[in-house]
């Protein structure tokens, strides 16, 4: 006869069986919550942007569907809605680019039926029907065969003159301006490593070596262009406010080990038409590198929760504010775990979202709103949103396990809460630093295509080639026109003015002047 274990009479043994009870309980609340979240990652959407409907509902201001609210929205809505006149945008495909080179293809008919059937009489042209097509033609390779002609007296057959050779960054070599700026675009813009060139310009015909082209690479990158990176980086601290994160990068040759992380570091500062974005590479992650990236600027700092930057900020005496979209992310995370709409995470998004939409309208580039007039909208709106905000995650903060995605949600909202609430009385704080991480994504991206930097040399070179393409496109220029026109001055300059003639915004006009040439058109009958 089997044993049966005794029931449990003592206050103690009871209590020490709800307690574990309780502990498998909470393990398996958060085993189903990480197998949900685990799901959400592999089947569902990537996107942290609200559906259409989660906005509308946000901007009803309808937070928590509560009968008072509804009736009070219900008794103060308007009984008829004005629509203003408008016009609908016409569909279909948008008209290729008059920049573009035309070749007129005439479709004419024979001779023979260029006469009336009827009578002889021939026929008159009384108009025509066009229809344009897009075609490509592959890369095209050229050699530039430079001569300089020689002179000399033919009397006395003395004093041979010949015009100077040109100024070119690499002295005889065989790169044109033109083509480094291709292998820079490619590599920077494109994503396409040296690799992926080297066999691109085979199919060319051209042996280019991705050797020579990552020699190259290094040296305009960790010489040539640092002039203008000094002073972007000065520039940069003349600006009210300074964006910062960072991102892992592996390098194989360095005092580390080939599998370990380091670090480039990605600052952006500047308002409209003149935009910086800073890239720096160190083998270290650590509060140091902020401190020495941000040494000498006084103004106002916008990062995520990492606390290297706290410490920088306090160590400089800068003006921390907290990246609002980065809590958001966390709550996010915690309403794919809880598939019930009415969850606390979908009632967070709800007050972050209701703060967007202020937002919004703060940043109008045709209506630009100045720093005091912001700040005053957001005392006026945003404050009393950001009470309620802290208000309920104080009450909430006790009744969540603090290891679930929402406890963790809500802890990093409360810790960050004195950072997250700077963009009240700063009116050049906006409240996220997505602009940062819009500016490091392209590194990202390209990341998966090469990989891997070699040598330390060529992760800093690779810093400053991403530094100006990434503020050439933040200013709207086209990067290889722009890395052009760097390549092919940079021999010549001399001076600090010189120099900054060079920076994106100071020639804008220029290159938008060379890209508005007219069309070539060529005429061809069939």
């Amino acid at each position: 006869m089997s044993s049966i274990a005794p029931t449990p009479t003592a206050p103690t043994e009871i209590a020490s069986v709800i307690a574990r009870l309780a502990a498998r309980e909470a393990r398996i609340h958060l085993l189903e919550e990480e197998n949900r979240w685990l799901k959400a990652q592999l089947f569902g959407r990537s996107s942290e942007r609200a559906t259409p409907s989660e906005e509308c509902g946000a901007e009803q201001g309808w937070l928590f569907n509560e009968a008072e609210a509804l009736a009070r929205a219900a008794a103060t809505a308007p009984q008829t809605i004005a629509i203003p006149a408008h016009e609908r945008a016409k569909r279909g495909r948008k008209p290729l680019s008059p920049e573009l080179p035309r070749i007129e293809v005439v479709h004419d008919l024979p001779e023979a039926e260029k006469v009336c059937p009827h009578d002889g009489t021939p026929l008159e042209r009384i108009g025509e029907e066009s229809a344009e097509q897009l075609d490509f033609r592959p890369a095209q390779v050229r050699v530039i065969r430079n001569i300089r002609p020689k002179y000399a007296c033919p009397c006395c057959r003395q004093g041979v003159k010949i015009a100077a050779v040109a100024p070119t960054l690499f002295p005889k070599s065989l790169a044109t301006p033109a083509l480094l700026a291709h292998i820079a675009t490619a590599k920077f813009v494109d994503g396409l490593p040296l690799h992926r060139q080297e066999a691109q310009f085979a199919r060319l015909g051209v042996g280019l070596g991705r050797a020579t082209m990552a020699g190259w690479m290094i040296r305009l990158g960790a010489t040539h262009v640092v002039p203008l990176i000094n002073l972007l980086n000065e520039r940069m601290f003349e600006h009210p406010l300074i964006h910062c994160d960072e991102t892992r990068l592996q390098v194989l040759k360095s005092d580390k080990a080939p599998t370990a992380d380091h670090w480039m570091w990605v600052r952006a500062s500047g308002p409209p038409g003149e935009r910086i974005v800073l890239f720096d590479y160190d083998a270290s992650r650590g509060g140091a590198v902020p401190r020495r990236l941000l040494e000498g600027y006084r103004g106002r700092l916008l990062t995520d929760g990492y606390e290297a930057y706290a410490g920088a900020a306090a160590a400089l005496g800068l003006v921390h504010a907290g990246c609002m979209a980065h809590a958001r992310r966390r709550f996010d995370e915690a309403r794919k775990t809880q598939p019930d709409t009415a969850s606390h995470a979908a009632t967070a998004l709800d007050f972050i979202r209701e703060l967007y939409l202020i937002e919004r309208a703060l940043w109008d580039r045709d209506r630009p709103m100045q720093a005091d007039e912001r700040v005053a909208v957001r005392q006026r709106r945003s404050a009393p949103v950001m009470a309620r905000f802290h208000a309920w995650l104080e009450a909430l903060a006790p009744a969540v396990l603090p290891e679930s995605r929402l406890g963790k949600a809500v802890r990093y909202a409360l810790g960050q809460w004195p950072k997250l609430e700077v963009f009240l009385r700063e009116g050049e704080v906006p409240l996220d630093n997505n602009r940062c991480e819009n500016a490091i994504r392209p590194f990202v991206i390209g990341r998966k295509g090469w990989m891997f930097s070699d040598t330390v040399a060529g992760a800093t070179a690779s810093a400053n080639l991403y530094s100006l393409v990434e503020t050439a496109k933040a200013n709207q220029l086209e990067p290889h026109a722009y890395l052009s026109l760097i390549f092919t001055r940079l021999p010549t300059l001399t001076t600090v003015e010189d120099y900054e003639a060079l920076l994106p915004w100071n020639v804008n006009t220029e290159l938008a002047s060379s890209a508005a040439q007219p069309s070539e058109r060529q005429n061809v009958v069939r």
